[in-house]
């Protein structure tokens, strides 16, 4: 029987993942033992994006397994509702590795995680569930980042930090290294403005910008 592949969530994100998923899984495609199909909420009239299938997500869970799913959403919040649900439905997670990304030693990876295109993961990293890190991103040792967190492009993460569950890390943003029991921390649902250098600890739900990153004035 086929595996069905749903991806959830056709938007720019997901439309840059897709094309990992097909090269991660080009010999069962080739196959035929593995259909992609986008997954889309309240979907309105759209039956193809890029060529490939796109359904509901009621439709999806109706579906007879086996199946998997991922979710390619940036709100990190919906995400993870989506995430839950999904599971609740008996889905399986599967997680993405782009060809491009390496991954050292020692590692311990959540479920449902996107590592895309030459992003660097290297040893004795702590990542929790359906983690997102965009192309180019490099996350070094001993660092600890929790569930649903989202890497936009270009993100340096050095050693010893540790990122809070919900945060988002904007684009080309550098966190500075902490040390062995005294880490930098990013707290929960925090949100670092792109470009920003990260040098002090960020409390929760706070946003941050500029070099040195400091609270976003309101």
């Amino acid at each position: 029987m086929k595996n069905i592949y749903g991806l959830i969530g056709a938007g720019g994100h997901g439309r840059e993942v897709m094309p990992m998923i097909r090269s991660m899984l080009r010999e069962e495609i080739a196959s035929g033992d593995a259909k992609l199909v986008f997954v889309v909420e309240g979907l309105l009239g759209v039956v193809e994006v890029n060529g490939y299938p796109v359904i509901t997500l009621d439709e999806f869970y109706k579906l007879p397994n086996p199946k998997r799913f991922n979710v390619a959403i940036g709100d990190s919040k919906v995400r993870a509702r989506i995430a839950e649900d999904c599971l609740r439905h008996l889905i399986e997670p599967f997680s993405i590795i782009a060809e491009g990304a390496v991954m050292l030693d020692s590692n311990d990876l959540g479920i449902g995680y996107m590592i895309s295109t030459h992003t660097i993961v290297t040893s004795n990293v702590k990542i929790g569930r359906f983690f997102h890190a965009n192309c180019q991103c490099n996350i070094a040792h001993d660092c600890v980042i929790g569930d649903y967190v989202t890497f936009a492009p270009g993100v340096r993460c050095n050693g010893n930090v540790v990122i809070g569950d919900h945060a988002y890390i904007g684009a080309g943003a550098i966190i500075k290294q902490g040390s062995q029991g005294k880490p930098v921390v990013i707290g929960e649902g925090a949100v670092v403005g792109m470009g920003a250098v990260v040098t002090k600890d960020i409390l929760p739900y706070t946003t941050v910008v500029g070099n040195p990153a400091r609270p976003l004035e309101k």
